[in-house]
């Protein structure tokens, strides 16, 4: 900004100098003057407001995320939103995770939430009941596709939660399910969150009683494994 006003002065200087109408021109040239400093003003605050807006977090999850069993509050969107208002990060968050949700309901019910609340960043969370329910991998996968290109094509930048399934579901299984996540979080370039229970699942003291559902007391260790991912994406504008 200053760089470019110094040229307008310097151009009005250089016309000045070498026309006869030498008075008109200094006339023109305090009309100008007196201008740019209010323009310049409007034109900083323009893009103050355009970087500093705070953005919009849409989290797409099933019952891990959507405090299933859990007192309001506890869950770990519920900290990560507490956490940036403690930073004084006014990210709006936007928690549309249900719980029992598979990636085809989650692919059903993306467009509608794109199109309402306008995400600069999606996590999806979401597979684990298609895994429970021993559903064809391939189709997890091409929903979490559709999913994340969906999303991306919107203009927000996707982050995805990889879970892993109970070895009584055979090691084959267990592998091409969890390596869907890896997949994609490559073809995409996006964060990926290995695995959302990393240092829970191996304890049963941090369950419900279905030993399925994490209790409120690992609920901060799942956000540690996930903001790393995310918070680099919620930066203001």
């Amino acid at each position: 900004m200053l760089i470019y006003l110094k040229k307008i002065r310097e151009q009005i200087n250089v016309n000045a100098s070498g026309d006869a109408s030498v008075k008109a021109l200094h006339r023109t040239r305090r009309r100008t003057l007196s201008l740019l400093p209010a323009a310049a003003l409007l034109l900083m605050a323009g893009m103050a407001n355009a970087y500093s807006a705070p953005k919009t977090l849409l989290v797409l999850g099933d019952s891990l995320s959507a405090e299933y069993g859990l007192a309001r509050g506890t869950g770990w969107v519920a900290l990560l939103e507490q956490r940036l208002k403690a930073q004084k990060n006014d990210t709006r968050i936007v928690n549309a995770s249900i719980s029992g949700e598979t990636t085809s309901g989650g692919r059903v019910r993306l467009p509608a939430l794109l199109t309402k609340h306008q995400p600069d960043v999606v996590l999806i969370e979401l597979g684990a009941n298609d895994g429970l329910r021993g559903l064809p991998v391939a189709a997890a996968e091409a929903n979490l596709r559709a999913m994340g290109e969906a999303a991306r094509k919107a203009g927000a930048q996707v982050v995805l939660v990889g879970m892993r399934m109970p070895p009584n579901y055979g090691r084959a299984y267990g592998e091409q399910f969890y390596g869907v996540y890896g997949k994609l979080a490559r073809e995409w370039k996006a964060p990926l969150v290995p695995f959302m229970f990393e240092g829970i699942a191996d304890q049963p003291q941090l369950f419900q009683a279905d030993r399925m559902h994490p209790n409120a007391q690992a609920h901060p260790a799942i956000l540690k494994n996930i903001w790393p991912q995310l918070a680099p994406l919620l930066k203001a504008k």
